[in-house]
């Protein structure tokens, strides 16, 4: 497994960073060929590792060539049609005077060799709370957008296959890092008309703050580390204003130790038992986490399985009030809420279904995956 994900990133590092290869060790075997298809599609990044070995006639196989080439073409045909939404969104806000703030892969893109190179799943745009009634609105009445369903901090819309993750927040309902994400806006300053941006240190912590909370949430890929070191080699930035907000939420250690991670995937870095525990669980989790990871960091944080059975009975009010509005300003009906929510999930079969998978999940984490979760989070000072 260490071979291949050696391979994979040696392929990613010529493809976002130059740097060169020995075409003689990427001459693989069929069987690794679709071993690497297979790990770099699970992290939405076939389309680099494909573009690299095309390039260079490393496939001989014209069945696994047509697989890369129609990651190639997907992760093309995704960034066009995102684009085209987003200068549309873009065009709207502006004219109709609301300040917003596009995030994440709308942004990170611009940072990569070719903007197609960083795939993403959605367009999202920040707009300010007192502006987001009338900005989702004018979205669904005007661009025809769809309503989807609403989360902790944005709304989601779909035009066509395009999704759209409309934010009056950027919090990710975190204690820790939410003390900076909620003055947001404190780190912004107008780009062009109604369009702000974010400086360079806040955006590049913003991107640490959220893939901390996917990465303690199960996982969260490749991707959101390969940006960070992109950003980092690409951006002019005060680096003591960085670690100042990073301390502050307490995520400096979590960014170091990715930040050697990424120097040995993409740089000259070498490996440590630190780094190969991130990586392990980095790798096994693919681009959206899993569902074992989560349940064993959870019931690390948790103290031990009881402890994550109930944090999943109870869950925190701020959740909560995203399922039942009307709690919001009343927290002493959180009992009555609490309740009827889990008598929904009762007389739910679907709902129903995904529970009980979950406890199911919960006594399959044996103690060695536990024990080893414990440590790279003691790594991390995440515990």
């Amino acid at each position: 497994m260490n071979n291949i994900i050696g391979k994979m990133m040696g392929l990613i590092s010529n493809a976002v960073c130059g740097k060169a290869i020995d075409k003689e060790q990427y001459a693989l075997p069929d069987d690794e060929l679709e071993r690497l298809y297979k790990l770099s599609k699970s992290h939405d990044l076939a389309h680099l590792v494909g573009d690299v070995l095309i390039k260079n006639d490393l496939i001989t196989n014209n069945e696994i060539k047509a697989k890369f080439e129609k990651q190639i073409l997907l992760a093309v045909v995704r960034y066009r049609k995102k684009k085209y939404e987003l200068d549309r969104l873009c065009n709207l806000l502006n004219e109709a005077e609301i300040a917003f703030i596009p995030l994440k892969g709308s942004v990170i893109q611009q940072h990569y060799p070719e903007p197609w190179m960083r795939t993403s799943c959605d367009i999202d745009i920040l707009v300010r709370d007192s502006q987001f009634e009338e900005a989702t609105r004018l979205i669904i009445d005007k661009l025809d957008y769809v309503y989807e369903k609403d989360n902790y901090h944005d709304v989601s819309l779909k035009c066509g296959d395009v999704h759209l993750e409309l934010h009056h927040n950027i919090k990710e309902n975190m204690k820790s890092i939410d003390t900076l994400l909620s003055v947001c806006w404190d780190y912004a300053t107008v780009r062009e008309g109604y369009e702000y941006c974010f400086s360079n240190e806040y955006f590049i912590f913003h991107q640490v703050a959220h893939a901390l909370y996917h990465f303690l949430h199960g996982g969260c890929g490749i991707r959101p580390f390969l940006d960070i070191y992109l950003l980092k080699k690409s951006c002019v930035y005060d680096v003591d204003k960085l670690n100042g907000m990073l301390s502050k939420v307490e995520a400096k250690r979590f960014f170091d130790i990715a930040s050697r991670l990424t120097d040995v995937w993409l740089g000259c870095g070498e490996h440590d038992d630190v780094t190969r525990r991130m990586e392990h669980f980095i790798i096994l989790g693919g681009v959206y986490g899993s569902t074992e990871n989560s349940i064993a960091v959870m019931q690390n944080r948790e103290k031990g399985r009881l402890g994550y059975i109930l944090h999943r009975i109870w869950i925190p009010y701020e959740l909560l009030c995203t399922s039942y509005p009307r709690l919001r300003g009343r927290r002493w009906l959180q009992p009555y809420y609490e309740l009827k929510r889990l008598i929904t999930i009762l007389f739910d079969s679907e709902k129903r279904k995904r529970k009980t998978k979950t406890l199911n999940a919960i006594k399959d984490v044996d103690d060695d995956k536990k024990s080893e979760v414990n440590r790279m989070m003691n790594d991390l000072g995440l515990m």
